[in-house]
């Protein structure tokens, strides 16, 4: 049984005082919720204060991407060693807006799931369509590529130590939302691709929604067979909306 997985994507957002603020109001719905696990992935330069506030509670916490180096000369990147010495599980790789703002290839996201397994992190694979791809019928074609670039380098069993997160393009910050049924065909189908290359690693892995998922569109899509929670943007930064989506998971 998998168990629901819920994980705020704060993006390029916060302060010292709503960071705080916002931690402190998770913890509550995150001890409740007994059947679900919550998380949050704050920019880099927050990841200290949320370890110091989540100290002791049911929240777990990681970072919003990470760099294939563990050191050098490589101003300005984070490395996956340092990202998990301030006891982060997770890392996000190859977010919709890691690919399109900073050309982001499979290949260099591959790579940086790779390092942050390696430095002992669970990678949040972000895979998904743009608008004109769903458009053209091209959602599962787009995904298996998407997923073939972490195959090819890690193999399928890197996934046993992974997440993967399934997010159309054209659902994110839009307002959008893909249908219960058409987000389900497509983890189905992603859960079927992996399946094909080891069944035991498909029926394990957490596939997470990541399109615009929020209070109200959460039940429905969590109701699906094989969708395991939410990679959540905007309303993770809204401590009640939030912890209705993890009461929808729960």
């Amino acid at each position: 049984m998998r168990k629901p997985l819920v994980m705020g994507n704060w993006k390029l957002n916060g302060t010292k005082e709503s960071v705080t603020s916002l931690v402190k109001a998770l913890i509550e719905p995150a001890a409740q919720a007994t059947n679900v696990e919550v998380a949050v992935c704050a920019p880099t330069i927050f990841i200290g204060l949320v370890e110091d506030l989540a100290k002791g509670t049911e929240i777990n916490y990681g970072s919003e991407d990470c760099d294939v180096h563990t050191s050098g000369a490589f101003t300005g990147e984070n490395s996956p060693v340092m990202i998990k010495e301030f006891g982060c599980k997770y890392a996000i790789v190859g977010h919709s807006e890691r690919r399109q703002y900073h050309n982001e290839t499979n290949e260099v996201v591959a790579a940086k799931f790779k390092a942050a397994q390696e430095a002992d992190l669970i990678p949040v694979l972000c895979i998904g369509e743009s608008l004109a791809q769903f458009e053209a019928n091209q959602t599962t074609e787009v995904c298996k590529t998407q997923l073939q670039a972490v195959i090819d380098l890690c193999g399928i069993k890197a996934f046993e130590k992974a997440v993967i997160a399934y997010e159309p393009i054209w659902a994110i910050g839009t307002g959008k939302t893909a249908t219960p049924e058409i987000a389900q065909n497509v983890h189905a189908q992603i859960r079927a691709y992996l399946a094909s290359f080891d069944k035991d690693v498909a029926a394990k892995v957490q596939i997470l929604y990541g399109g615009s998922c929020n209070a109200k569109t959460a039940p429905e899509l969590f109701a699906q067979e094989d969708i395991d929670g939410g990679l959540v943007g905007g309303a993770s930064l809204k401590p009640a909306d939030f912890a209705a989506i993890i009461n929808a998971a729960n």
